[in-house]
């Protein structure tokens, strides 16, 4: 298993957290009944951690599927470099800290650290393209022909 496919898998479990963090935070909340219910009644907004970490789980589950791609592609494209090794482990180690600082309630310092995390998405896209870029290169090179010096 790559490195980067190492750091997807860590994501997922970090997703599942998450999922776990949200919804014991709301039914401590809106109480165990509520949780095993249909659900169908409305209820109103999650307050203070509960909803803060349901903000978080949904802010993660807007992002995950992206990395998820550029992962996915990176690794179909054997495409590894220091690029997508940094990109993968700046979107995990962003996200970690996401949580926490959503959690929290921290003001912009969460802002700027989801933007961290979008920039690791942003490394593995950019490796993909100048992995592409290289291989044309190679390609024109290949059909040109040995050089005479």
């Amino acid at each position: 298993m790559t490195f980067e496919l190492r750091i997807l898998a860590l994501s997922v479990v970090l997703g599942l957290v998450q999922i776990v963090l949200a919804s014991h935070a709301a039914s401590l909340q809106r109480g165990y009944l509520w949780t095993a219910g249909s659900r169908d009644e409305a209820v109103p907004p999650l307050t203070g951690i509960a909803g803060r970490l349901e903000r978080a789980l949904r802010n993660f589950v807007e992002t995950f599927p992206l990395f998820a791609a550029a992962v996915l592609i990176a690794h179909v494209t054997n495409t590894h470099s220091w690029m997508t090794e940094w990109g993968v482990q700046l979107y995990f180690g962003a996200r970690v800290g996401y949580l926490a600082l959503y959690a929290a309630g921290v003001f912009l310092l969460r802002s700027l650290v989801w933007n961290v995390a979008t920039l690791g998405i942003a490394m593995v896209l950019l490796s993909l393209v100048l992995n592409d870029a290289s291989a044309v290169e190679v390609g024109i090179l290949q059909s040109i022909g040995p050089v005479v010096e």
